[in-house]
């Protein structure tokens, strides 16, 4: 039964994240993340000190890609559609964010 779960969490995420990835081949949808979700994931990802504004930008960016924190939300597939979203951040910030990426 838990291998049942386990793997239909594991289609949700991936479903997830394989519409994430098609959308983001559109010219037309422009980029995910704004210039500030740019800017605060690459400070947080080069080891900044994490501040309230800095994982409220990355909360933006993990709510865009679909996940929920809400406390009230029962869910599931907790952390599995955490970690989907995050790897869609990750995708969005490699696509979208280049500008700001070291070389």
């Amino acid at each position: 039964m838990e291998n049942l779960s386990r793997n239909r969490s594991t289609l949700a995420a991936l479903a997830l994240l394989l519409t994430g990835c098609a959308a983001g081949g559109v010219q037309q949808s422009g980029p995910h993340l704004s210039p500030t979700e740019c800017r605060d994931l690459a400070a947080l990802r080069s080891n900044a000190p994490p501040t309230k504004a800095l994982r409220q930008s990355e909360l933006s960016a993990l709510r865009k890609a679909g996940y929920d924190p809400s406390p009230w939300n029962d869910d599931p597939n907790y952390p599995d559609d955490l970690h989907a979203a995050q790897r869609l951040v990750d995708h969005w910030f490699e696509t979208d964010c280049q500008q700001i990426q070291p070389g």
